[in-house]
């Protein structure tokens, strides 16, 4: 009797051991905040699942992706023809919410405006002092001191660098012609860093310095963020409201979701805003991937209402409905 106990035992142990599903997945770091919460709390209504997220950019989310050593990847930044094609299958891209890049700086000096074209003259290196004719010009009233600017940006392939330099292409005639767009970029001027945090970590530590990263990493860590001009012409800082305003501008129900948003036109809006995406190869359907679906269609009802607490916008209650079917 005892023998036939411990083998039930055993037999009970391994069936609980084997219906773990665990899930891989990497790529953007800009939506990590909220993804992070979402696993979490995921984690308590399929305790059967669990997710390894690994947030080393969207450039790298891709490669890994492509590489098939994750079940799925994560970008700010859709797909590029080039990479679609390396790809073993399709890729379907599902947007999970919305975010602000937000432009962040460490100087005490009361809140600072910048248009489009400085905010490209300061990143291209023409700008180098606090003080210079351009950003007083916005700033009457300000005491800026005649400290250097310290550019910080991305060091590895970045969505939120794709979105930040789509915004300046869209803004700035130079920054289109000697820049351009993308997730990587040959920079002329300022130190890089790895990830949001690390961006953060060096605006947070370094006087004078000013830098772009996820809303939610700037209030975090209570820094200073530019308003900036929008297409109204109205002065606007990074949130949530002015990120849900650019996504109003998506209205037709056939709209492509890879379509970029940054300066939006309308009152209120924030100009550098974008979706962040999840990654979802098309093939046949394996344990994960049918997790990760059953994931997303609770991401996209459930865990939306997470959002806005996170400083992130959710989805157009339409669009939502629009990508459930899609899974």
């Amino acid at each position: 009797m005892k023998r036939v106990l411990s083998l039930l035992l055993v037999l009970f142990l391994s069936a609980n051991t084997s219906a773990l599903v665990k899930v891989n997945g990497a790529g953007a770091s800009f939506p990590y905040p909220i993804y992070s919460k979402w696993f979490s709390e995921y984690k308590k209504v399929a305790t059967d699942t669990e997710f390894n997220y690994q947030a080393i950019g969207s450039g790298g989310g891709i490669r890994q992706l492509i590489k098939q050593t994750v079940d799925f990847g994560a970008s700010d930044a859709p797909m590029k023809e080039k990479d679609i094609k390396k790809a073993a299958w399709p890729v379907k891209h599902i947007p999970t919410v919305l975010g602000a890049v937000a432009v962040a700086y460490n100087l005490e000096i009361g809140d600072v405006k910048l248009d489009g074209q400085t905010l490209a003259d300061i990143f291209m290196g023409k700008i180098s002092k606090w003080n210079h004719p351009s950003i007083a010009k916005l700033n009457k009233g300000l005491s800026l001191p005649a400290q250097d600017i310290l550019v910080v940006r991305r060091a590895d392939g970045s969505g939120t660098t794709a979105i930040f330099s789509d915004y300046l292409s869209t803004i700035s005639p130079s920054w289109e012609k000697n820049i351009g767009r993308g997730k990587s970029l040959k920079w002329p001027s300022g130190i890089g860093a790895k990830g949001n945090d690390g961006v953060t970590a060096i605006i947070k530590q370094t006087q004078g310095a000013i830098g772009y990263i996820e809303l939610a990493y700037a209030l975090k860590n209570n820094i200073n963020t530019v308003a900036l001009k929008n297409d109204a012409g109205e002065f606007v800082k990074p949130s949530v409201k002015g990120v849900s305003l650019s996504a109003d501008t998506l209205k037709g129900k056939d709209s492509k979701v890879t379509v970029s948003i940054v300066n939006a036109k309308g009152k209120g809006v924030y100009p550098i805003s974008a979706f962040t995406y999840i990654l979802l190869p098309v093939k046949e359907e394996t344990q994960q991937l049918k997790e990760v679906k059953k994931f997303l269609k609770w991401a996209l009802t459930d865990g939306q209402n997470m959002a806005t607490d996170l400083h992130y916008a959710p989805l157009p209650k339409s669009l939502a409905k629009r990508m459930l079917k899609e899974l």
